[in-house]
């Protein structure tokens, strides 16, 4: 199998080599070299192999993938947009296409593959980036909902079963709240005492659970499941009394009860908690569908899915989505369309679902996803069931959120931190992203 991964320089070294037209041979012979951004090494795998089976069919198409790990992705994407050097095709979420499909840089979905091509693709995804009732990305990948990834040593060695931990709920009353005294007992000090016991030292060697700032996984399902509130249209609604109560209790399960990592841990690294789980050092580890085969892969213990924690308003998820767009400014658009067909193909996008990576947004391609962890005998249901219960919150959107972003970011890592109150600090982030968004 040839090798097709690429450091960003070499992609756009490849970039540059067919754009100057010094290939050696036969112009007639040359390839085209479509470059392919994405943030995730392994379902960068998955398509390694699609891209094998696509070169068979477009022999003069040489597709090169370019790995960008997420703590990077966003700024590079911003900056390579700019300077007009960004890859040919390339992942978007829904947070920060709204800004690219205004501004012209992306393929117009619509219009190159037609409107019929979305009639096979999972319609909550077409609809998280259609933009005035213009599709501006191929969907790859459906999230569902989330749930809880156990740990089943250290679960039964606190005597707590997982019909516990299906049936846990968390709340600002401690009198109803049920899930911080279970993360208590499976948050162990270095002298083997748990958090529930008033010898605990505080010296942890075992976190209970993974609550931090991390908003897909934990900030927004708390915040929903508490009937909070993210934002309003495009405005952020961060000072909501629920979303409040909802922050107040995860500051809390961090720096008073101690049942989760620091957030000088977490805050600036979003694998320190996936990692800790992997490594036997966590009990609890909320996350979605996107963990699913690192976990399967990394975990040398039994494990297994739990539905995620019961709010006051229900369990209540967050749904998110993955497409891949076309760079518009790219002189090699006939080239781009081929893989953007491709990608939107049952073939194409199957091979997400084939290798466990992630769910394919084709939908007719999603039953390979299914069969992949029945084989593997990991129940996925918590997953689904999550989001067939109760309405998801939406997930971050707007033209500008990224400029919203850059602004309440800091002050989310101090509220996280501990050093700022989170009521005061919301209201803080609130003003300070919608200032950033329309000024």
């Amino acid at each position: 199998m040839a090798q097709r991964f690429l450091s960003f320089a070499a992609a756009l070294a490849a970039s540059a080599l067919v754009l100057t037209g010094c290939a050696a041979g036969d112009p007639k012979d040359e390839k085209t070299t479509v470059s392919f951004r994405l943030w995730d090494n392994t379902v960068a795998s998955a398509y390694e192999d699609s891209f094998e089976a696509f070169e068979e069919e477009n022999p003069g198409i040489d597709v090169k993938i370019n790995v960008v790990g997420w703590a990077d992705y966003w700024k590079k994407l911003r900056t390579d947009v700019a300077g007009k050097t960004m890859d040919d095709v390339f992942w978007l979420n829904n947070s920060y296409f709204g800004a690219y499909a205004d501004s012209g840089t992306l393929v117009n979905i619509d219009k190159t593959l037609g409107k019929d091509a979305s009639d096979d693709w999972e319609d909550s995804v077409v609809d998280q980036f259609t933009r005035d009732d213009t599709l501006w990305g191929v969907p790859q990948l459906y999230d569902a909902g989330v749930a809880v990834y156990y740990n089943k040593t250290l679960v039964e060695a606190a005597g707590v079963t997982p019909d516990d931990l299906g049936n846990l709920t968390w709340s600002p009353d401690p009198a109803v709240d049920t899930y911080l005294p279970v993360a208590k007992s499976l948050t162990l000090d270095s002298a083997g005492v748990s958090a529930a016991d008033p010898a605990f030292n505080g010296s942890i060697a075992q976190y209970g659970t993974n609550i931090a700032y991390d908003t897909q996984a934990i900030t927004l399902p708390f915040i929903g499941s508490n009937g909070g509130v993210y934002q309003k249209g495009d405005k952020f609604a961060f000072s909501d009394s629920k979303t409040v109560e909802a922050f107040q209790y995860l500051v809390n399960a961090i720096n008073v009860a101690k049942v989760a990592p620091s957030a000088a841990d977490t805050n600036t690294n979003s694998d320190f908690s996936r990692d800790a789980f992997l490594q036997g050092k966590m009990a609890l580890f909320q996350s979605g569908l996107y963990n699913l085969k690192n976990v399967s892969d990394g975990a040398d213990f039994e494990w297994g899915v739990a539905p995620m924690p019961k709010g006051p308003a229900g369990r209540v998820s967050v749904t998110n989505g993955v497409v891949v767009a076309g760079n518009a400014a790219s002189d090699k658009q006939d080239a781009i369309n081929k893989v953007l067909t491709w990608l939107g193909s049952k073939e194409g996008n199957g091979y997400l679902g084939k290798s466990g990576a992630a769910v394919p947004a084709v939908k007719s391609a999603q039953q390979s996803y299914f069969d992949f962890w029945e084989n593997e005998g990991v129940s996925i249901e918590p997953f689904f069931d999550v989001i067939e219960q109760a309405a998801p919150i939406s997930a971050p959107t707007g033209a500008n959120y990224g400029k919203g972003f850059d602004a309440f970011d800091p002050i989310f890592q101090e509220i996280f931190k501990g050093t700022l109150d989170p009521k005061v600090g919301l209201k803080q982030a609130e003003d300070a992203a919608n200032a950033a968004i329309s000024g």
